[in-house]
């Protein structure tokens, strides 16, 4: 693909203050009208252990952390020692020459030593090494000073003035010996352009609930859904959001119904071993036909697994949340700006149908920070809270709460309206709340209850839209995803095609309720699917075939924690159209 298009990756260990670069750096992309998008994959301890961040800036959107590495900051001597030898030609490579040897470097590699304590001065921070790395990368880019300059006096403008001054000294320093002494970069950035936003996955989460309407979220923190609690946590106040913070997800599980039953939009979060002692919650919260949403960021398991890596591997968890038949919904974003978009949506459908929504994150969205066009931003939402009653009305002292209709959706008073009064319990119940087992256990309203809720579904599923196919109807291939495979699917997709092989794209965001038939219907009229999955087993396959009854001819599965790149999608869609076998499990030979 022409244009600009550069990656930068920044390894050391946790505690040598690596975020702060890369904000720097996303911040500097941002206000240059430069899209970025940036993963970072380290370690489940505090400190030590190593972390690589890729940030990987272009003149067009992007949504993956690309194939190459086309610069490397090196804080430490373990990431030179990691990854200097699967650097290839024209890649720059930053180090600090005072503490780091560069060994044996390919031919064309590009060394760029940087003495930081001659440049900085004895004594200095030795973080300061990294402000030499970020002015270096600026310099080779062809990025002017002052755009820097003004990115660090905001970077540290809290810290006072003296902090701020020396970082912007010691940045012209060293940009001025880059230009003397090391080649421009392969590629230079652009003209600057109109400045995007920047946002982390988890940011956009909270923030699409802030404009739904949310006024009650609760959490433990749970990586990697903890970032969700941060934002709610230094806003909250401000936008009229109670935040708490409680000892377990039990108990997280329970406050938010109780939120959302005495009126309030609510919302909780976690991951999968938290979802897995809120699944009696959100049975209860079926059975009392109360409106919650849970939001799941998926990482490596079972149980603790993997803290810090990534994995569709939630799936059958939560299709499988609590026990009984309940109607339920399940839906799985693509991106942070396919959850903002979406998340408001989710609200309404959940108040529509007075039942528990359940959103799939995992951690390769939630985690990612990227740039966005504030534009695509909507803060103001409509809001629907369906059939929800809040003054008195007709129905004064003959109120039914779990009212037989053909919709199956009851009108839902809120507590302490006078004549409204009524029973809300998690045992099964006739249509005035009062259990069926406080008289007998009456079978044929048992029978007419659990139907009554069942019969959502049917409208449920017609207000969701049905999947589509992207791309040339015709083509040879069929890639099949859900969740956070679309942005590498796609960006495989073009990849392909400049091989000369013609690939479209079916995406699945709506799990449930399923558009069986028209997935049937799609799937059919194509020529070779494959599917693409984040997980061991397929477990969306599965989950695809019991639906429709239809398997795929072909797997791609990658569950060592790290996510796919797109040459893993294009390798392995080449291998298996060449006869190769039916299932391909990607391998990354640059240890992280």
């Amino acid at each position: 693909m022409s244009g600009f298009d550069y990656v930068i990756t920044i390894g050391g260990a946790a505690g040598q203050g690596i975020a702060t670069p890369g904000n720097i750096l996303a911040r500097l992309f941002a206000r240059l009208g430069i899209h970025m998008y940036a993963y970072n994959a380290y370690q489940s301890i505090i400190r030590g252990g190593h972390s690589f961040l890729t940030i990987r800036c272009s003149d067009h959107e992007i949504r993956t952390h690309g194939d190459v590495i086309d610069l490397m900051i090196c804080l430490n001597q373990d990431t030179m020692d990691r990854h200097l030898e699967h650097l290839g030609p024209n890649t720059s490579v930053i180090f600090n020459s005072d503490t780091i040897e560069p060994g044996k470097a390919a031919d064309g590699v590009r060394l760029c030593p940087m003495a930081v304590t001659e440049i900085v001065g004895k004594g200095a921070n030795k973080l300061m090494q990294n402000t030499v790395a970020i002015a270096v990368t600026c310099q080779l880019l062809g990025i002017e000073f002052k755009a820097l300059e003004d990115v660090l006096n905001f970077q540290f403008s809290a810290k006072g003035e003296e902090l701020m001054a020396m970082n912007v000294k010691v940045a012209w320093a060293a940009y001025e010996h880059s230009a003397a002494n090391f080649k421009p970069a392969s590629q230079q950035a652009p003209k600057p352009g109109r400045p995007l936003a920047v946002w982390a996955g988890n940011q956009a989460f909270a923030m699409a609930a802030a404009g739904a309407g949310v006024k009650f979220y609760c959490a433990y923190p749970m990586s990697p859904s903890t970032g969700i609690l941060h934002w709610m946590a230094a806003n909250g106040r401000e936008l009229g959001i109670m935040v708490r913070q409680v000892e377990d997800e039990i108990s997280v599980i329970c406050m938010t119904v109780g939120a959302a039953h005495a009126g309030c939009r609510s919302m909780c979060a976690t991951s999968g071993g938290g979802f897995a002692l809120m699944t009696e919650g959100v049975g209860a919260a079926a059975m009392m036909e109360i409106p919650i949403v849970i939001v799941n960021v998926q990482r490596a398991g079972p149980s603790t697994g993997v803290p810090t890596k990534t994995e569709q591997g939630d799936l059958w968890q939560v299709l499988g949340a609590s026990q009984g038949d309940f109607p339920k919904l399940i839906l799985a974003p693509s991106s942070p700006l396919d959850a903002f978009q979406t998340i408001p949506e989710v609200f309404n459908l959940a108040d529509k149908y007075q039942l528990p929504a359940i959103i799939l994150s995992d951690l390769l969205i939630s985690d990612e920070t990227s740039t966005i066009d504030p534009e695509l931003l909507d803060m103001h939402p409509l809001i629907d809270r369906g059939e929800l009653i809040t003054e008195v009305g007709d129905e004064a002292g003959n109120y039914e709460r779990y009212k037989f209709t053909d919709s199956g959706i009851s009108p839902r008073a809120l507590p302490g309206i006078p004549g409204y009064e009524h029973v809300v319990a998690t045992d099964e119940h006739m249509p005035d709340g009062v259990l069926i087992s406080d008289e007998y256990t009456h079978p044929h309203k048992r029978r007419a209850m659990l139907e009554k809720r069942q019969r959502k579904m049917d409208g449920l599923l017609a207000d969701l839209p049905p999947p589509a196919i992207v791309g040339d109807a015709d083509a040879e291939v069929t890639l099949v995803g859900w969740g956070s495979t679309a942005g590498v699917i796609q960006e495989a997709i073009g990849q392909l095609a400049q091989a000369g092989v013609s690939v479209n794209h079916l995406h699945f965001k709506w799990l449930v309720p399923f558009h069986a038939d028209e997935a049937v219907q799609l799937l059919s009229s194509c020529k070779r699917t494959i599917i693409v999955e984040n997980n061991y087993s397929g477990l969306f396959h599965r989950y695809l075939r019991g639906e429709t009854g239809f398997t795929v001819d072909g797997h791609i599965r990658k569950y060592d924690g790290e996510p796919f790149k797109p040459h893993h999608i294009v390798a392995a869609v080449q291998e298996q159209l060449e006869g190769g076998e039916t299932l391909s499990v990607p391998y990354e030979e640059i240890i992280v």
